[in-house]
């Protein structure tokens, strides 16, 4: 059986290593996601993100429970910060979902952010590309909380959950970051706190005055993730937000808006790659007397960009 074959097949090994090939930037792995292309898109993409510290973990291994008890299997992809020794993923989500181990209906990895600025690892549509392909019921997306990263799970997942705690001033934080733009549920975590009513009050008026015409305003769900309090009104939530989304047509606008994002990626990368090479062999003027004042970049950029479209369609440069 090839590669492709054996990831359709639900072969958790076949799965991670094709994750570390697409971690890796290997060659050969755009060949086989064209193989798989046919195969996603039926899996539900679930994000959790919010600040460190703020029970994601501990969430999200409530809901992979609720889920498997379901009979529905999943696949989990948590983003953690990328070890300076070896560039791979901290194991630390792994850890805390340990007793999902042996459970070959669930599929858990851990991956880098690699300096990210949006908090997720380079790799992590193309990872949920290939969960998708296995034939995992959820996809179940955990990112760092660490700035831009909502907006990428935004860009990411189908149905986006956003937690907040009342400790810190979490819940006001996630207010100031403009959250409520990306969110499609709310969390109030660790509800026995004092302050979690207000907090969960603040978000439900913000949500109710920022209404987006979408059709749908997110509900603020309660939840101690810690005893499972909550954990099942959670899940009634992503699901009545998945009900929706699929009858109004957002699930679709959104997975087209994830496409053309991934396609412009690609572009971007490669626009990039192909600027590099230029300018590896671009020869740069010199001024006789070493002043680089009288130098203009622009001009110096478009003309080596000039010669390198040039190069490639195998005409001289103008000019």
């Amino acid at each position: 059986m090839t590669l492709a074959e054996r990831i359709q097949s639900g072969d958790v090994r076949a799965l991670a290593r094709a994750i570390s090939k697409v971690e890796n930037g290997s060659p050969d792995i755009e060949d086989l996601l064209r193989e798989l292309r046919g195969r996603a898109g039926r899996a539900h993409v679930v994000g959790v993100t919010g600040p460190p510290g703020s029970g994601k973990s501990t969430l999200s291994d409530g809901l992979i429970e609720r889920w498997r008890a379901a009979g529905q299997t999943v696949g989990v992809i948590a983003v953690d910060p990328s070890s300076p020794f070896t560039g791979g993923a901290l194991l630390g989500d792994r850890v805390r979902m340990q007793r999902h181990a042996t459970d070959r209906g669930v599929f858990i990895r851990s991956m880098a952010a690699r300096g990210h600025l949006g908090g997720l690892a380079a790799a992590t549509r193309e990872a949920i590309r290939l969960i998708d392909a296995s034939g995992r019921d959820r996809c179940l997306l955990e990112t760092v909380g660490v700035g831009q990263s909502e907006l990428e799970v935004m860009q990411t997942a189908d149905t986006t959950v956003v937690i907040t705690t009342p400790a810190g001033g979490d819940g006001v934080q996630v207010i100031k970051a403009g959250i409520l733009e990306i969110a499609d549920i709310f969390v109030v975590n660790k509800a026995d706190m004092t302050g979690a009513d207000k907090v969960a009050k603040d978000l439900r008026r913000l949500v109710h005055e920022t209404k987006t015409g979408s059709g749908w305003e997110p509900p603020v769900v309660l939840t101690v993730a810690s005893t499972g309090e909550g954990v099942d009104e959670l899940v009634a939530a992503i699901d009545r937000h998945r009900a929706r989304i699929e009858e109004n047509g957002e699930l679709q606008r959104r997975r087209e808006e994830r496409f053309r994002a991934e396609v412009e990626a690609i572009v971007a990368g490669r626009a990039v790659t192909a600027a590099r090479q230029a300018l590896r062999d671009a020869t740069l003027p010199v001024q006789a007397d070493g002043d680089l004042s009288r130098l203009d970049p622009y001009a110096v950029a478009d003309s080596i960009l000039r010669e390198g479209m040039a190069r490639d369609n195998g005409h001289p440069a103008a000019e």
